[in-house]
């Protein structure tokens, strides 16, 4: 029998496993997000249609963080903050 050496896949280029991890940590965060909202609205309004829109502000609050914890799995960046100092408007100022 021929053996076949099967090279391990690093876990920085392994797309697979980060699709995995990724549909997981968005269904998981929009779930229990919601769930969240839905409680909130509960506890807080009266109105279906306030409570309905706690549900759907959860679920984006869930969606959105999914999306920035995965753009960084797959070599995004966040957003950078400027230093104010470092900035021309700040030099204009002092002279």
């Amino acid at each position: 029998m021929v053996e076949v050496n099967k090279a391990e896949i690093p876990a920085k280029y392994d797309l697979n496993a980060k699709w995995d991890a990724c549909l997981d940590l968005g269904l998981r965060r929009f779930v229990y997000s919601s769930l969240t909202g839905g409680f909130a609205g509960l506890l807080l309004f009266r109105s279906p249609v306030t409570r309905w829109a706690s549900v759907a502000f959860g679920a984006g609050v869930g969606i959105g963080s999914a999306y920035t914890d995965c753009s960084r799995k797959f070599g995004g960046s966040p957003a950078k903050l400027t230093d104010v100092s470092d900035s021309s408007h700040s030099k204009a100022a002092e002279e």
